[in-house]
């Protein structure tokens, strides 16, 4: 396995646990991070033995959102000419998206697990994730609003899809903290739990479950899915009529029906 600045990488039982590992620094994403989330999820898109991503963050807090030294360091490249500094900003800044994109573009289910902090550019990240679970005292906030500039990696773009437009322009409005209870209640969150290990064991359940299920059946589900969020119902009907069209000959089909036939587990091939 690859070592990485930000993250700790492990893939046991088909499961991929991408965890950052800046917990002396409250998982501020640094330079680091937004290039290795990239090659990460690239490799969890390639790699036919992981089946279910799991997404945390080591120590205390999930994420306290962008290392504020990268933004010191953005402005101090800053000319004097308006329209390159411009140019410069806009290129920097879908850089920063195409990190989240990664995720949100990953053939593979990916299951948030968050506690403590999760902050500005952290809510970005959750908000390209499948599925979000967290721990009761969890705090999330879209910050960007007090740092007086408008989110900018994706939380306005994705968030309206989960918790919808009117709860979503509340919080980016006015950056106020949302506990795991309040999460839960808006959809932010599928489910809450007392503290970090019970959160793990929960969501590492859950993806095993996820695991056991046909890998063709789960990809094809979520590219479903996700392409829906973004066109028409004609559009979706017409798109899975063609997917399936080639995929409904695939060979999980007998196995999952041999295995329910027989009451046996189905074990599908990668």
């Amino acid at each position: 396995m690859t070592d990485y600045q930000a993250f700790r990488v492990e893939l046991k039982n088909k499961i991929a646990h991408v965890a950052i590992n800046r917990p002396d620094k409250v998982n501020a994403m640094n330079a680091a991070f937004w290039s290795e989330i990239v090659d990460i999820f690239q490799w969890v898109d390639d790699t036919d033995d992981i089946r279910v991503v799991v997404l945390s963050g080591e120590g205390k807090h999930f994420s306290a959102g962008i290392d504020l030294q990268l933004l010191a360091q953005a402005a101090t490249q800053m000319g004097s000419d308006v329209g390159r500094n411009a140019e410069r900003l806009r290129r920097q800044i879908l850089k920063l998206q195409s990190s989240f994109n990664a995720v949100d573009n990953c053939r593979k289910p990916v299951i948030a697990a968050i506690q403590g902090y999760c902050i500005g550019g952290a809510i970005d990240l959750i908000a390209a994730c499948d599925m979000r679970y967290s721990t009761l005292d969890a705090q999330f906030s879209i910050k960007e609003i007090d740092m007086g500039m408008a989110a900018d990696v994706g939380t306005l773009q994705r968030l309206p899809r989960i918790i919808g437009d009117g709860m979503m322009r509340e919080l980016a409005y006015t950056g106020r903290n949302v506990d795991g209870q309040e999460a839960k209640a808006i959809g932010l969150v599928n489910q809450t739990y007392t503290d970090q290990p019970s959160l793990m064991a929960g969501v590492f359940a859950l993806a095993a479950d996820i695991a056991a299920k046909s890998p063709v059946a789960i990809r094809g589900t979520k590219e479903m899915i996700r392409y829906m969020r973004d066109h028409r119902v004609d559009d979706g009907l017409e798109y899975i009529a063609t997917w399936n069209a080639a995929m409904l000959q695939s060979a999980d089909l007998k196995v999952a029906m041999a295995a329910h036939m027989s009451k046996q587990k189905p074990d599908f091939a990668d």
